[in-house]
């Protein structure tokens, strides 16, 4: 029989490799992807896996932003999702803050509230929103693509943070009361620096939700100027359908930031055991 060391060493051998294949399924599109955006203007997609195409052309990359203003749509774009970020964090964790004071029976009807939110399609309130927008005079403004950040953008944000801050022992709260704390403060000085996890999720979560949101730039832009980059590649498909390398160079464009985000701020998530540690469980 193999010794514990040897089990050991098969069992993390064999963690590692099934990490690295999991990796791959998702990495490997984003290599493909990348390698393709630099091949020859016209070409078609290639049928199998090229990692390098001859000759590279790096010029598809000019090629792009010489064609469209795709400047001024990543800037469009970060605006909005750089002023959603901050709105969400707040309006969500004051809002799951407000579910983790309340009492067992008030937080099982808000959950329930929250869930039945989510499932409702988001198409069926296109319309009520759009009536409502035009009527504040938020047509064609950003402030209609930022709006629904106040509140929250989304129940599962608001469900993030109130599962989070219920983890933090209640005698943490009772004791920042007795020092006549007030519930903002302990919001802000008790709550919060103990969920940094939960405020890098949801702050990936809403930067992905509103940097690659498509429909709600589509009903509430008139100007082109204020189009967004999702909007802004849609407009390069329609220029030429069949250009495959400048469609896959501005879904390059449209993915970086993306990876790159989550490349910086991966290290801010704790490992499980000193999540355990922080919350005494």
């Amino acid at each position: 029989m193999p010794t514990k060391q040897t089990q050991r060493i098969i069992r993390t051998v064999a963690f590692h490799t099934v990490s690295i294949l999991i990796s791959a399924l998702f990495v490997l599109p984003l290599i493909w992807m990348f390698a393709a955006s630099l091949r020859q203007p016209g070409l078609p997609p290639p049928r199998t896996m090229e990692w390098l195409p001859d000759p590279l052309m790096w010029s598809n990359y000019v090629r792009v932003f010489q064609t469209l203003p795709i400047g001024r749509y990543i800037l469009n774009s970060l605006l909005v999702a750089g002023a959603a970020v901050p709105i969400t964090l707040v309006t969500a964790s004051l809002a799951g803050f407000a579910m983790a004071q309340l009492n067992r029976r008030g937080q099982d009807r808000l959950i329930i509230l929250s869930v039945i939110l989510l499932i409702i399609p988001t198409t069926a309130v296109w319309l009520a929103r759009f009536i409502l927008f035009r009527g504040l005079g938020l047509f064609n403004t950003h402030a209609a693509l930022i709006a629904p950040s106040l509140m929250g953008s989304s129940p599962l944000f608001v469900l993030l943070f109130f599962w989070s801050f219920r983890r933090i022992p209640p005698e943490l709260y009772e004791a920042a009361r007795i020092d006549g704390a007030s519930l903002l403060n302990i919001w802000w000085r008790v709550a919060l620096p103990l969920s940094s996890a939960t405020i890098v999720v949801v702050s990936i979560l809403t930067f992905l939700l509103y940097w690659g949101d498509f429909v709600t730039p589509l009903f509430y832009l008139k100007s082109q100027t204020l189009y967004t980059l999702p909007v802004g590649l849609r407009q390069l498909q329609e220029l030429d359908r069949t250009n495959w390398p400048l469609l896959l160079t501005g879904s390059v464009i449209m993915t970086l930031p993306a990876v790159l985000l989550f490349a910086i701020v991966q290290r801010f998530f704790l490992p499980e055991n000193r999540l355990s540690g922080i919350y005494g469980q």
